[in-house]
């Protein structure tokens, strides 16, 4: 069966400082690149958006959907089922809940798979994907980060 293949990265310089988010999404021979920086924001917070832009692109649930990235902050917390708990304890103590509730949302109806890969080892789209997110944290048409703003 045909899958949708989502590749994600996030960059933070400064951390907080600028930072953006890359996607690609790939079915079949089709690909579609997405990116977008913010003024100020964190790199957890950037690699989490990543994906759920990615899923809020996805026009419908009918195929499969496996999500690549180098972020074990998103994946571990999905793989892992931390993201259960956290959601059991109204997300008490933890970091971008706007997100995570986002997440939460963006992620209904869908049959996920999330993988991790290593970061900055030569894997073809994760590199591409670090590229649209450092060209978008670098680029002059940054966006406000609300959820990190408000919060900080």
């Amino acid at each position: 069966m045909a899958r949708i293949e989502i590749y994600t990265d996030g960059a933070a310089q400064g951390n907080p400082g600028n930072g953006g988010y890359g996607i690609v999404l790939k079915f079949g021979d089709k690909l579609k690149k997405i990116n977008q920086g913010f003024r100020k924001t964190t790199n957890n917070r950037m690699e989490l958006l990543a994906v759920i832009v990615a899923l809020e692109n996805i026009k419908s649930a009918k195929y499969p959907i496996d999500i690549y990235s180098d972020s074990k902050y998103v994946v571990d917390a999905i793989n892992k089922k931390w993201l259960d708990g956290w959601v059991k304890k109204n997300f008490k103590g933890k970091a971008n809940i706007d997100l995570w509730k986002r997440y939460l949302e963006a992620s209904k109806g869908y049959h996920l798979r999330f993988h991790w890969v290593k970061g900055h080892d030569g894997h073809y789209y994760n590199e591409m994907c670090d590229q649209l997110a450092v060209q978008a944290a670098e680029s002059n048409d940054l966006l406000v980060d609300e959820g990190y703003e408000e919060e900080n």
